[in-house]
Parts: C-alpha cells; sequence; structure tokens
C-alpha cells in the first residue's frame, strides 16, 4: 500500500472518529464550551482518550529509527512558547467557540452536507492564505512576533 492510500484510510478513520465521538456536531462542542450554562463534559473523555493514548503511544513510536513510511520523523524543533504561539492559540479558541469547529472536524463534517461546514472550511481557507499573505509580503510594516 502506498503513502497516499495509507494517509486516505487514516484520514477516513480520523474522519469516522470525529463523526462516532460526535466532534463534528456544532451544539455538542459548544456545549463542551459553555462552561456557565449548560455544559456538556462528554467531549472532554474524547479529548482525554486521544490524550492519554498520545502520551503512550507517542514514545514508543519515536523509539523507531525512522517512520515506517519516511526516512525521518518531521518533529517541530522548538519549546518556547512565544507571542505567536500564545496569539494563533487564542485566535484558534475564538473561532472554534464562534464556529463550533475546529479544522479536523469542519472538514469531516462536509460530510453532512449541511451550509455550515462549507462556510466554515471557505472562512479557515480565505483565513489561512490571508495569514500568508500578510505575513510573507514584501515590505510588510510588523509581523505578530515583533
Amino acid at each position: 500500500m502506498n503513502k497516499k492510500m495509507i494517509g486516505l484510510v487514516a484520514g477516513l478513520l480520523f474522519g469516522m472518529g470525529l463523526a462516532i465521538s460526535q466532534m463534528i456536531s456544532q451544539q455538542k462542542v459548544l456545549g463542551f464550551l459553555d462552561l456557565f450554562g449548560n455544559w456538556d463534559p462528554s467531549l472532554a473523555f474524547v479529548m482525554g482518550g486521544a490524550v492519554g493514548v498520545t502520551a503512550l503511544l507517542f514514545r514508543v513510536v519515536l523509539r523507531r529509527p525512522q517512520p515506517l513510511l519516511d526516512s525521518k520523523f518531521h518533529l517541530g524543533d522548538t519549546s518556547t512558547v512565544d507571542r505567536p504561539l500564545v496569539i494563533g492559540s487564542a485566535l484558534f479558541g475564538i473561532g472554534w467557540g464562534l464556529g463550533g469547529y475546529c479544522p479536523g472536524p469542519g472538514l469531516a463534517s462536509l460530510a453532512s452536507f449541511q451550509i455550515e461546514p462549507v462556510v466554515f472550511v471557505a472562512a479557515l481557507i480565505i483565513g489561512s492564505l490571508a495569514s500568508k499573505w500578510l505575513l510573507t509580503r514584501p515590505g510588510r510594516v510588523a509581523t505578530i512576533s515583533d
């Protein structure tokens, strides 16, 4: 099986997991984020399970000399918490709270054939392109980290 097929199968499996756990449901996500209203803690178990599996298996996988389908692991090389990270995290959280989707569930929600995920993904693409343009344009006055 080639890399693209494995990527497709992994993406489909991930999308199915998001659908089964109801992380693609705007109402479920917004209920989870509504800490001072009608809070629904069920997604905490989904996220806790994902974090637990990752915490256990990440070190096991990284003991291998290389990944199964690549010549090396591609990991970030920084561990600093800087202004762009904090601002990006805040914007992510605000967008998640307003839209009820984060990127993975937003993409998986396209399979529901509803307009909300389409609008979300379109805004995600436009925002990503605008950010790239703002941060790479010649003669820019300032960046997030300035």
